[in-house]
């Protein structure tokens, strides 16, 4: 069976054949770095991460852009209003570029917490300005947008598929319903590329203005098509992307380059809290170290978040929670099972056949602990070959760790299942190997930590307790200043000397 996604642009599953095997291209909608991320973002960010290891454990060689968006991108995702990062800067008394380089790096160590793997390219969008007036350049050129007061706008009307991805139509779009009237544009569904506005704290020179910034859909198009080319694999974001955002992206990137950007769009559904809208004035929002605090373990919030079908809505619940940290523990005690040092003496009768097994369980013949081995592949690949059916995966590898408690294993058993685990993991983003070195390295002597650097641990512990974010970032930045790094774990902080 080969690997099928449900692509938004077609609206149905289609088998899935990179460009140029064996490399996949890969475009993931990132951070804007006004603020830390919360649930449902996580929820996006690590479906992209597992989409990303699956074809890994496929045999591609996958190449992932995720951009970081530090301008332009308006609080209502419109284009007109207050640029989220200025907002945060503002209530912050603080530069948009302070507030951009510190929600970046929260967000590059919240992603490692929970085991994402490091894209291949980070663009920031302030840093590719020039590619994004080239891009608008060229849409000038080919007669798809025009320039209004200093502003530059996209026409709509010269793209008649505007709307193929999300479904809507032109007609369905009227002014008044969805947008506001804007006099400076010939259509009110015409989108902004470059927006002139003497009153944004960050501001570039462009040809049609020397006060301007790039509007937020032109962004992703120009570093994808920087680092991917005109035409790549594989585009991925929350559906609150859909529209206007990619949309937006497939008109310019089509406009400017005379063919789509990506082959397969792929969006993850909104998550629930309890059942709930999660907003902040309910108070069921929440972000990673929320859940931290609350004594959760990352990986489990991983494994939550990565098992409901991207299409399905999940509904994060404690309940949920609670029950996949359970499971962790139980894929986890398999590994450790498995690695176990065998004993090396026959049984009481002195059969050969018990040389080298562990103590307890039944005893299993190698053909059919092979068919044990074939089917759980068989399957796992079935499943997530179905457009990432992680559920079913998840199950078959659930069911795995049952029956491997069940048997006594001889060391090459052991071996044979420890290989197939491992490459599963790969998927799953468990860390079960890394995790059992971690534990062989207890008890044999860590780094003493300077009774310095534990005054700052102890004080951060009582601001995290007090929920004193602001000091405790700042304790951390003076921990790493003395040569440790600060990790927040479901267990606590954790230090080790950088």
């Amino acid at each position: 069976m080969a690997l099928k996604l449900f692509n938004s642009l077609s609206g149905k599953l289609e088998e899935f054949k990179p460009l140029k095997p064996p490399v996949v291209k890969m475009y993931n909608c990132g951070p804007t770095v006004y603020n830390y991320a919360h649930l449902g973002n996580w929820r996006a960010f690590i479906f992209a991460d597992l989409l990303r290891r699956y074809l890994e454990y496929s045999g591609y060689e996958v190449k992932q852009v995720m951009n970081i968006t530090d301008v332009g991108h308006m609080v209502a995702d419109a284009d007109a209003g207050e640029d989220k990062m200025e907002r945060s800067a503002r209530e912050a008394g603080k530069t948009p570029e302070e507030i951009a380089r510190f929600f970046e790096a929260e967000f590059l160590r919240d992603a490692e917490v929970l085991n994402i793997q490091p894209a291949w390219q980070y663009p920031r969008a302030s840093e590719h300005i020039p590619e994004m007036i080239a891009m608008v350049e060229k849409l000038l050129a080919n007669g798809y947008a025009y320039e209004s007061k200093g502003s530059v706008y996209f026409d709509i009307t010269k793209f008649p598929d505007y709307g193929k991805l999300s479904g809507n139509t032109l007609n369905d779009l009227q002014a008044g319903k969805r947008v506001e009237i804007n006099p400076d544009k010939k259509n009110p569904l015409d989108f902004a590329l470059w927006v002139y506005n003497p009153e944004h704290t960050m501001f570039w020179q462009s040809p049609w203005n020397d006060h301007g910034y790039p509007g937020w859909h032109l962004e992703c198009s120009a570093m994808a098509d920087k680092y991917l080319g005109h035409s790549f694999d594989i585009h991925t974001g929350g559906e609150d992307n859909k529209f206007p955002h990619h949309e937006c992206e497939i008109a310019q990137s089509t406009g400017a380059n005379g063919c789509a950007p990506a082959r397969f769009w792929l969006h993850v559904k909104h998550l629930l809290v309890e059942g709930e809208k999660m907003s902040k004035s309910e108070g069921n929002f929440y972000t990673l170290r929320d859940l931290l605090d609350k004594g959760y373990e990352p990986l489990a919030i991983r494994i939550l978040l990565a098992i409901t079908h991207y299409r399905a809505q999940l509904n994060f619940t404690f309940k949920e929670l609670d029950a996949a940290q359970k499971n962790l523990k139980k894929i986890r005690e398999a590994w450790s099972a498995l690695t176990e040092e065998a004993p090396r003496c026959a049984s009481r009768s002195g059969s050969l056949a018990t040389l080298g097994r562990r103590d307890g369980g039944a005893i299993i013949e190698d053909n059919k602990f092979k068919k044990l081995l074939d089917k759980f592949q068989a399957d796992f690949t079935s499943a997530l070959d179905d457009d990432l059916n992680v559920a079913g995966a998840w199950a078959t590898t659930l069911d795995l760790a049952k029956n491997l408690a069940r048997y006594n294993l001889s060391d090459e058993q052991g071996a044979q299942a420890r290989e197939v685990l491992l490459k599963a993991d790969h998927v799953w983003g468990l860390n079960l190997e890394q995790g059992a070195s971690e534990e062989a390295k207890d008890g044999q002597g860590a780094t003493e930590i300077p009774a310095e650097v534990q005054e700052l641990l102890d004080r951060r512990a009582r601001a995290r307790a007090d929920k004193d974010w602001k000091l405790s970032d700042e304790l951390r930045r003076r921990v790493t200043e003395l040569g440790w790094q600060v990790e927040d774990t479901g267990e606590g902080q954790r230090a080790e000397k950088i």
